[in-house]
């Protein structure tokens, strides 16, 4: 890089934005020039909330946020981390008393011309606003739609630190720039920056806008607020923004000019204020200077001091240390040297990130990315989320919501974890209503997880995770009300009245109940009558009823009135057994498939109304429907298979009877495709067909004797349908299924061909004689009674002396 001349005038420190590089190299600047006033590339509204910056309990990453006053959906945000130049600028301003202000384009314009954006036609209106105009590698600078060829997006130090053979842009600032020094001495702080100006405006040159036309708007507004420092504290002041911003801040244009750039520019109301950021959320490409790929090497790179690889090697350690991973301090000082031995090989005076990995690798992780890929998660990336005072702007919203996090020790944090709660505790049925009242307010934090210990109603689980883009829903979700249980209420009654599915206003209602929302519950139960009456598709009651029994079950675990809820549910319940029966004929493969799955929605509904409502013998009537499902012809296969089960299992169809209809459904005539339904529906699924086979010879027998005599031309019709039944087994029940029919019957014995012949080893019905053997034992082992040793050892006699 040549020589290039100190900057004249103002001081323009253009800056790798996120780079820690860049901050130490702003800080020297600053420290060595002392200027009377700090210019930063930034919304000009948040002037106000610099102040903030300052406070002790303000703890990067940040971000300014700022949001459409009438659509706070309309946001956007200028992360900055503890290695961002621009923080350390404020910091700096902050501590020495130096006026500090942003003087990029106003979040008001920035915003309106977003959304103008996004309605033209043809354009995506997705994605999220970022302050500057997108993903830019650093320096600013973001993809336009139909850029030309010879202007092309770029990433600026990208395209110099590849030039120079660096596949790292960071790691060519810090050799190349930072590190640089002539005659053996460290040149003038302001010397870096100098020549990096040299470099972007020769960029420029070739690039032009490097493909985003809306820089020369903002810049035209830079310069002009440039020129009321000038006026203001003299030619005393240092500017830090992107690189990129470098040439056209320097380039001398006239006022005139700078105002027509920015003549009629769309304008909104606007409000801004300060949230926490994540690491993690630096990491991703979209955002403030995007393009981050390792924020927590940075952030580490910028706290230690000295010996910045040895500190690093030695958190490797402790992190694979905690995962009962041998690491040694000998493992670290080999995982130096070869770091260090690469650096050396590849030409840099420093190990930088590739390097390290490289060596970690190979020493800490044997060759292996799995551990590597923890390192990656962990430390790379990083899991840091930062902090905000209380004192800094919020809508009313956020504060409630903050306030209760802080009463129910609910801390937001970047890293998932898994919540239990058992709601028979106030604290936890307290957090559980705040999590369900913000799924009404579709804000994310939390979402229901299948727990690890009991499934009943009083347990739930929940899988949190606080990402920065919450804020924004929160925002959104302020126009409902200022607290979360008024916005809440007000959204709940607001779906009900729009909604026009009945399914959808019976989950509204389930949440409602799961959120506590006595107020909104009474316009939900308005629009589920009237929709309930009004809707005659059998499908349709189907998918409503198992909602509205879950209501009903959580309402017996949350002390609520559920009165009018269980007359709805039974008379859903009542028009599905009238209904259902013609629904079930005349369907295809996949219309079958559906109503399957909406009877074993049903069953299972009426299975908990019968215990929360008086049914008035719902279950008999429900029994009767099965019995002419399972009984007709012209009812799908999957259909009957499944209503056969499903009696079985209720102990409202006797064994041989089973073995009767399945003997029916597997016959000769029975073309292999429907039987092959039947199967599905009768042993499908992973709800314990498999082990009905195991345990009962005879059914096992006749699909056994059904497959083998499936003509060759169409087994491999059925052989699909067959796979997906019992693929959904669990490995040792297939396999014990397998090892019964590789073994076949028992020598000697009859076999099982026909309904009601008893296989070997099975009699036709229970051995109750037996079967009450075992009780006097569990008796004993649950402490039931004192019957004593003797009775159990009787009981162990009895069942030796059957076998």
């Amino acid at each position: 890089m040549t020589r290039a001349a100190l900057p004249v005038g103002p001081l323009l420190l253009g800056v790798r934005h996120h780079g820690p590089g860049s901050a130490r190299a702003v800080r020297a600047a600053l420290e060595a020039t002392r200027p009377q006033a700090v210019l930063i590339e930034g919304p000009p509204e948040g002037d106000a909330l610099l102040p903030l910056a300052a406070d002790e309990r303000m703890r990067p990453p940040v971000a300014l946020l700022a949001h459409a006053v009438d659509d706070p959906g309309q946001a956007a945000f200028w992360p900055l981390a503890a290695f961002s130049p621009e923080w350390v600028a404020i910091r700096w301003a902050l501590a020495h008393d130096v006026p500090v202000r942003f003087i990029d384009l106003p979040a008001a314009n920035s915003l309106a011309m977003t959304q103008a954006a996004e309605r033209e036609p043809g354009r995506d209106g997705g994605g999220e606003a970022d302050g500057t105009g997108g993903a830019d590698g650093g320096v600013d600078g973001e993809p336009a739609p139909g850029c030309s060829p010879g202007h092309a997006p770029i990433d600026p130090i990208g395209v110099l630190a590849g030039t120079a053979g660096y596949d790292d842009p960071e790691r060519w600032w810090e050799d190349v720039v930072e590190h640089r020094t002539q005659g053996g001495e460290a040149v003038d702080p302001r010397a870096p920056f100098a020549a990096l100006a040299e470099a972007m405006t020769a960029l420029r040159d070739v690039y032009g806008d490097g493909g985003h036309p809306r820089d020369a708007v903002r810049e035209a507004y830079m310069r002009i607020q440039l020129r009321k420092a000038v006026k203001e504290f003299g030619d005393d002041i240092a500017v830090v923004c992107g690189a990129w911003h470098v040439p056209a801040l320097g380039t001398r244009t006239t006022l005139a000019a700078d105002r027509a750039l920015l003549k009629g520019l769309p304008k909104l109301k606007a409000e801004l204020t300060w949230v926490p950021w994540s690491h993690r959320r630096l990491a991703r490409h979209s955002g403030y200077g995007a393009g981050i790929d390792s924020p927590g090497w940075y952030g580490h790179l910028f706290e230690a001091a000295d010996r910045p690889i040895e500190r690093w090697m030695t958190k490797v350690a402790g992190l694979l240390r905690d995962e009962d991973r041998f690491v040694s301090s000998a493992h670290v000082i080999e995982a130096v040297r070869l770091a260090e031995t690469l650096a050396a090989l590849r030409g840099r005076p420093l190990a930088g990130l590739s390097e390290t990995i490289d060596a970690i690798r190979a020493v800490m992780c044997e060759g292996s990315d799995v551990p590597l890929a923890l390192v990656r998660d962990r430390l790379i990336v990083g899991e840091t989320l930062g902090e905000v005072p209380d004192t800094a702007p919020a809508v009313p919203l956020q504060r409630d919501l903050t306030r209760q996090q802080r009463t129910l020790r609910l801390k937001p944090e970047a890293l998932e974890r898994e919540l239990e709660l058992d709601l028979r505790k106030d604290t936890d049925a307290a957090r559980s209503r705040l999590l369900h009242r913000l799924r009404i307010l579709a804000v994310g934090w939390g979402e229901p997880a299948t727990g690890r210990g009991s499934t009943g109603t009083f347990r739930e689980s929940w899988r949190l995770r606080w990402e920065p883009e919450l804020y924004v829903q929160v925002a959104e979700a302020g126009t409902w009300g200022t607290t979360v249980l008024s916005a809440a209420t007000a959204k709940a009654g607001s779906q009900a009245v729009s909604a026009t599915a009945l399914a959808e206003v019976t989950a509204l209602a389930e949440r409602c109940l799961l959120a506590e929302l006595p107020e909104a519950l009474p316009v939900v139960m308005r629009a589920l009558a009237d929709r309930a009456a009004l809707d005659a598709d059998v499908g349709h009651l189907a998918d409503a009823l198992p909602a509205l029994a879950r209501t009903l079950r959580y309402g017996d675990v949350r002390s609520t009135d559920t009165a009018a809820l269980g007359e709805v549910a039974t008379g859903l319940a009542e028009r599905i057994c009238v209904g259902l029966p013609p629904a079930c004929t005349g369907l295809d493969a996949d219309g079958a498939a559906e109503l399957r799955r909406k009877v074993d929605g049903v069953h299972t509904a009426i299975g908990l109304l019968a215990g929360t409502v008086p049914a008035g013998g719902l279950r008999e009537r429900w029994a009767a429907v099965l019995h002419k499902l399972a009984a007709r012809d012209t009812v799908a296969g999957v259909i009957r298979g499944r209503s056969t089960r499903l009696l079985l299992d209720d102990g409202r169809l006797e064994e041989d009877d089973a073995a009767r209809l399945m003997g029916l459904a597997l016959s000769p005539g029975t073309p292999p495709a429907d039987a092959a339904a039947w199967i599905e529906g009768f042993v499908g699924g992973a709800d314990g067909g498999g082990m009905l086979l195991v345990h009962d010879e005879r059914l096992l027998g006749l699909v056994d004797a059904w497959l083998a005599g499936v003509p060759a031309d169409t087994f491999t019709d059925v052989l699909p349908l067959l796979r997906r039944t019992f693929s959904a087994y669990e490995a040792g029940v297939r396999r014990t299924l397998g090892e019964l029919v590789r073994r076949g019957p028992a020598a000697g014995a009859p076999a099982a061909t026909a309904a009601g012949t008893a296989a070997p080893g099975f009699g036709p019905g229970l051995d109750e004689a037996r079967a009450d053997a075992v009780v006097p034992v569990l008796r004993l082992l649950l402490g039931l009674d004192a019957e004593g040793a003797e009775g159990a050892e009787n009981a162990m006699e009895r069942l030796g002396a059957t076998g």
